[in-house]
């Protein structure tokens, strides 16, 4: 593959690709843009999510969204259904084997969910079903909907479920490569994505705007704000060059009330800055606050109680969006009824604390001078190490590990950076690995860190990392040792 450049594709090399793409299994060559673009135009508002995102940020509102897919349409159009009335937003969750294209194992899983009346798909297998099933699903929904999944060659389902109405397509070349893939090369990950977003380009410049939402939480796993900011901040670029306008960048909960609600709140002010500073005015930019993607308490009352803290931070940090988890996350896909659970809990916080003063104070102020300092010394490397190319940086970055993402299985990730929990939960620095730091940032953690090592009686060392990974399981969130 040719080195990675930040630059839109032209026509002749994305109609070229384009041809191929539709190809690349039986439902492709049923895309047609032209009349994608129609019923694009003929959604009804309603069923608009960058319009739903735009009104909910302007009116200070907080959408809710779960997660949710099945195999069978007519099973997943009921699920959606079952949901609607809980949420504002609809997910699409795509299922395994179309998240790694292997599009013949998913039409065997649907075969055999029709011949044992239940699903047996983790998701729901867009690519097989097709523009036809994918167009009939939104038009059975009264809310929008977007396609969430995790697949670093996203282009075959982008290409259908646009066309078909969806109106929201979340993930990204490094997000849904790093956290998801083993031995993807960045390269064609970041290549494959500048496809997806050149697609969602072409269909702003036809006057149709679809939202972008890279995934946030990457591992879900002790991931220090800096580390996802960068790579929402990477991806939001990689998109506007490409000509998406409408970009919702993520941030999954950690666990520390003020670490969390300066991280959301510094998510946006410097991705304001880093856009603007490349160049890129006219885009329309909101923010998503994932729920705890770690383990989870599998009681259910205990469960609920880690999805109330979320929704309180959330509204907190005023995200626009929140993604729903369950009260049977530990248990494995959870049903419609845990789902609703879920839906309810959240909306129950927000609406309780909607009219409340946010929380401010010198802590938060802290944090977001931490955050950001951060954010833009990896910044800084990225863009030297890519010549002023951020394409380019990016994939050097990983290499060498100015950039490094904890407890990724990516072979293009170094895995030296360790986080871990300081004595009030904050997710800290026990190792920076080569990811450039400032000293003064580095001492800063490294006191947090042995503040926590005097309050326990112990060294600083990797045992509280692993500690504090199945902290939370045990409705802890600092992995403390026992007594």
């Amino acid at each position: 593959m040719t080195e990675i450049t930040n630059t839109r594709l032209d026509d002749a090399t994305f109609d070229a690709e384009r041809r191929e793409v539709l190809q690349t299994w039986s439902t492709g060559p049923d895309v047609d843009f032209d009349a994608g673009l129609r019923l694009q135009e003929a959604l009804p508002e309603a069923k608009r999510f960058p319009l739903a995102l735009s009104r909910a940020d302007a009116e200070n509102r907080t959408l809710l969204q779960p997660r949710a897919g099945v195999a069978l349409l007519r099973e997943h159009i009921a699920l959606l259904n079952g949901l609607a009335p809980y949420c504002d937003v609809l997910p699409t969750t795509i299922d395994a084997y179309t998240r790694h294209n292997r599009y013949a194992e998913a039409q065997e899983g649907i075969d055999r969910s029709r011949a044992a009346g239940t699903s047996l798909l983790n998701g729901f297998p867009a690519v097989n079903h097709g523009v036809d099933g994918c167009r009939r699903l939104v038009e059975a929904v009264e809310k929008p909907v977007q396609v969430r999944h995790g697949t670093p060659d996203a282009r075959l389902l982008a290409e259908i479920t646009l066309c078909a109405g969806f109106s929201s397509y979340e993930g990204g070349g490094i997000s849904y490569n790093i956290p998801y893939a083993k031995r993807v090369p960045l390269e064609r990950s970041i290549r494959h994505w500048q496809y997806c977003d050149r697609l969602v380009g072409r269909y702003e410049e036809a006057g149709i705007r679809i939202n972008r939402e890279p995934f946030g939480p990457l591992t879900g796993t002790l991931v220090p704000p800096f580390v996802s900011h960068v790579v929402a901040i990477l991806e939001g670029l990689l998109a506007l060059e490409q000509g998406v306008r409408c970009l919702t960048l993520g941030y999954g909960q950690a666990g520390n009330l003020v670490q969390d609600v300066a991280a959301l709140r510094s998510l946006r002010k410097l991705a304001h800055h880093y856009f603007l500073n490349a160049g890129y005015g006219d885009y329309q930019l909101t923010t998503v606050f994932h729920q705890w993607m770690g383990g989870f308490p599998e009681d259910e009352a205990q469960a609920t109680a880690v999805i109330c803290l979320g929704a309180l931070v959330a509204k907190q940090a005023r995200a626009t969006k929140i993604i729903v988890k369950t009260p049977h996350e530990a248990s494995g896909v959870p049903t419609m009824e845990a789902n609703q659970a879920g839906l309810k809990a959240t909306r129950q916080m927000v609406n309780m604390i909607a009219d409340q003063n946010r929380v401010d104070g010198p802590e938060i102020n802290a944090e977001v001078e931490i955050i950001e300092a951060e954010v833009h010394a990896v910044m800084r490397q990225i863009l030297k190490l890519g010549r002023g190319d951020i394409a380019r940086g990016a994939v050097e970055a990983f290499r060498v590990g100015v950039m490094d993402i904890p407890f990724a299985p990516a072979a293009a990730n170094l895995g030296k950076l360790t986080p871990v929990r300081d004595n009030h939960g904050a997710i800290r620095i026990y190792d920076a690995g080569n990811v450039p730091l400032p000293r003064d940032v580095l001492a800063w953690h490294r006191d947090k860190i042995a503040e926590r090592a005097r309050a326990e009686g112990r060294e600083a060392s990797f045992n509280m990392v692993v500690d504090d990974v199945r902290a939370i399981s045990a409705s802890k969130l600092v992995g403390r040792p026992a007594a």
